[in-house]
């Protein structure tokens, strides 16, 4: 097998069936908690798209995971569908918002695109926070007769919501891997190495940023849905909580690499362990992590896959492509274009 991209996929299928098959040989407190893993690798992955190769620092991805866990509710409470039916409406919902929102977020750049991104999923807080139905400012909870439409018994809604995760978490890398390797993926790849040399080419830098803007939000606004389906309430300072669905995943990334696939899942994993191993010590984890992540930027600014990469020469799921004469392959270095990396 010659395919770097067929093996990547069948690696994925093998990691996928033995997380699928979880429930059989795990207890529910680890299936939530490998349930949660599965949910911050999507949006890992996600961010990491959005940041790391289409150069959009946002910091408000929050108002996406809001918005997708709030569709699912209004459908399930006010239109009475099925939870597993509202999935679909909360990845066009905020698909949908997301393509209003981009043209104005898209006339501010660097750190003024930031601070947009945060006020407007501010906004979006404010709206759902302001709607008595869906209990204000409290929240409000999943009904019981939704929750049982799911499965006949709480552990079988479990396992459904559960086995959701796991093909959100690697179908959005494996999505992520195939969009890179593309056509679309070249002029990603282009625009996370030179955006000037990408415009110069004739990339339509706008277009592209557009389409993987709202792209990552529709997804994002899945995952969200299926997030907030398994915690069963919702209340607008938990699900566009800056720090649970932005910080942690912009931590994830950044220390796992940016601008890298692998970097994703690295940090993830990094983040998970570090969280558990430091559990019993309350908030002094986070300051752990505060400072392994100065430690790593001042060592590695291109995370813990930067210094896999460079000292072994890895590739875990390879997105570089062969030069005409053979030279070049996956090698570090030889992407797009040679700006960054």
């Amino acid at each position: 097998m010659t395919n770097p991209a067929l093996r990547v996929f069948l690696g994925l299928a093998v990691v996928a069936a033995i997380l699928f098959s979880a429930p059989l040989w795990l207890g529910r407190s680890d299936l939530r908690l490998l349930g949660e893993v599965m949910s911050y690798l999507a949006l890992a992955v996600l961010w990491n798209l959005l940041a790391g190769y289409a150069g959009l620092l946002s910091v408000g991805q929050q108002a996406f995971v809001g918005l997708g866990g709030y569709i699912l509710f209004m459908a399930v409470i006010w239109l009475g569908l099925p939870p597993l039916a509202a999935i679909p409406l909360a990845f066009l919902g905020a698909g949908l918002v997301a393509m209003l929102f981009a043209p104005l977020l898209f006339r501010l750049e660097g750190p003024y695109f930031a601070v947009g991104t945060w006020v407007a999923a501010e906004t979006v807080a404010l709206v759902f926070a302001a709607i008595p139905s869906l209990g204000g400012g409290a929240g409000v909870s999943l009904p019981v007769a939704a929750v049982r439409s799911i499965a006949e018994t709480r552990a079988g809604a479990e396992i459904v919501i559960y086995s959701l995760l796991v093909a959100l978490g690697i179908g959005t890398l494996a999505a992520a891997y195939a969009l890179i390797r593309s056509k679309p993926g070249l002029a990603l790849m282009a625009l996370r190495d030179n955006p000037l040399a990408a415009g110069a080419v004739g990339i339509d830098l706008w277009k592209v940023r557009f389409r993987t803007y709202v792209a990552v939000a529709a997804m994002t606004g899945a995952v969200g849905a299926v997030i907030f389906l398994q915690k069963l309430r919702i209340s607008p300072a938990t699900a566009f909580s800056v720090n649970d669905w932005t910080a942690i995943v912009i931590f994830m990334v950044v220390i796992g690499g940016i601008g890298r696939l692998e970097g994703a899942i690295i940090g993830t994993l990094a983040y998970f362990v570090l969280r558990e191993l430091l559990s019993d010590y309350g908030t002094f984890y986070l300051i752990v992590l505060g400072l392994a992540g100065i430690a790593l930027m001042l060592v590695s600014r291109s995370g813990l896959w930067g210094m896999v990469e460079r000292r072994f020469g890895w590739s875990l799921l390879p997105t570089r492509r062969n030069h005409p004469g053979g030279q070049g392959g996956d090698r570090p270095g030889h992407a797009a274009f040679s700006g960054r990396r």
